[in-house]
């Protein structure tokens, strides 16, 4: 016999929910504006809000960074930097690893030699030691948003101000 299913009570969370403006919210969403405006390809000076090590939604390492813009049109918004580095795949795997590692030593000004690690455990520290880093010394950025050939996203620091 197979096993019951619980029942969600859905109206329960209907009564605690807000849903006063949901309709103008996700139309905002559908045109691009809201709370996540797309930010078009430009300079904008940063600020490193979330630097993580995490998976992605099919379980592959990802390093991931939110810059909070901090001056401009856009102050307040968050440019989201999501570069996946895949271990199973041998032809993607050194280039996604080399795009990550430019990022994270250009967020402290590291050379080559700074950023090395041998398993994913090491990269994970390697990268909570940079985000205090960051947040020690209250780095702020120039960054660089553009797009590539293929339409994804690309991201330099131009600047790191002190």
């Amino acid at each position: 016999m197979a096993e019951e299913k619980k029942k969600f009570d859905w109206a329960k969370m209907d009564k605690e929910f807000n849903w006063d403006g949901v309709k103008e919210k996700v139309k905002e969403a559908q045109e691009g504006s809201g709370d996540f405006p797309e930010i078009p390809d430009d300079t904008y000076e940063v600020e490193v809000e979330k630097l993580d090590f995490v998976t992605s939604k099919k379980g592959d390492p990802m390093v991931s960074i939110w810059f909070k813009i901090l001056e401009g049109e856009y102050k307040g918004s968050r440019i989201f930097y999501n570069k996946v580095i895949q271990p199973q795949n041998d032809k993607a795997f050194g280039f996604q690893v080399h795009q990550n590692n430019e990022m994270l030593r250009s967020l402290c000004g590291w050379d080559e030699d700074e950023v090395e690690f041998e398993n994913l455990s090491q990269y994970n520290d390697l990268i909570l030691d940079i985000a205090e880093e960051i947040d020690e010394e209250e780095l702020n950025y120039i960054l660089e948003k553009g797009t590539n050939k293929g339409g994804y996203d690309t991201f330099k620091i131009i600047e790191i101000l002190e």
